[in-house]
């Protein structure tokens, strides 16, 4: 009987030292990635600088004119960039922004690939990677009290936020042109 209890006592110790420095070992590695704050990714006009382009001013908010009554504002605040000639192919004329006629589209033509573009609309805000064939979601947050769903599809990627029967939806298509955003707020 003692020594069964002796083997008890011993099977107890090690279980539970074994318990303990797993426990250690998971939560040194947890509390070091999986609850971390993520980094945000800087959004701006023009790059800030690289190895092969010094940086560029970019025009203030207050000197550019803005459309009234625009259904989505342009991508995180910031005045929308311009395509260079060099990037877009000596078609520096185009513009990124949407037509009076098309209302909410916005396309990517001749902009560099993975150029990062936020697009907040009311019921939070969806941001992509746009390429130059291709785009990707980068992240989808949607505005307190809206529940949101993501579709990705091989060219297409919609988000949709919906609250108390509104839905506002974000479509990025790519198929056979350039990545495209079109926003579908009532």
């Amino acid at each position: 009987m003692r020594r069964g209890l002796l083997h008890a006592m011993a099977w107890m110790l090690a279980t539970g030292a074994a318990v303990t420095l797993s426990w250690w070992g998971v939560h040194a590695v947890m509390s070091g990635t999986a609850y971390d704050r993520p980094l945000a990714v800087p959004l701006t006009g023009h790059p800030l600088s690289s190895s092969t382009h010094s940086a560029q001013a970019s025009p203030s908010p207050s000197s550019t004119p803005s459309s009234s009554g625009s259904a989505s504002p342009s991508p995180s605040g910031s005045p929308a960039p311009e395509a260079s000639p060099t990037a877009a192919g000596g078609s520096a004329g185009k513009s990124p922004e949407p037509s009076a006629a098309s209302g909410a589209y916005r396309r990517a033509e001749g902009q560099d690939a993975g150029k990062v573009q936020a697009y907040p609309v009311s019921g939070g805000r969806v941001v992509f990677s746009l390429g130059a064939s291709s785009a990707e979601l980068v992240s989808a947050t949607p505005a307190a009290g809206w529940r949101m769903q993501v579709w990705k599809q091989d060219f297409w990627i919609r988000v949709t936020f919906t609250k108390d029967g509104r839905e506002v939806s974000v479509f990025c298509t790519w198929h056979d042109h350039p990545p495209m955003v079109e926003i579908v707020d009532p």
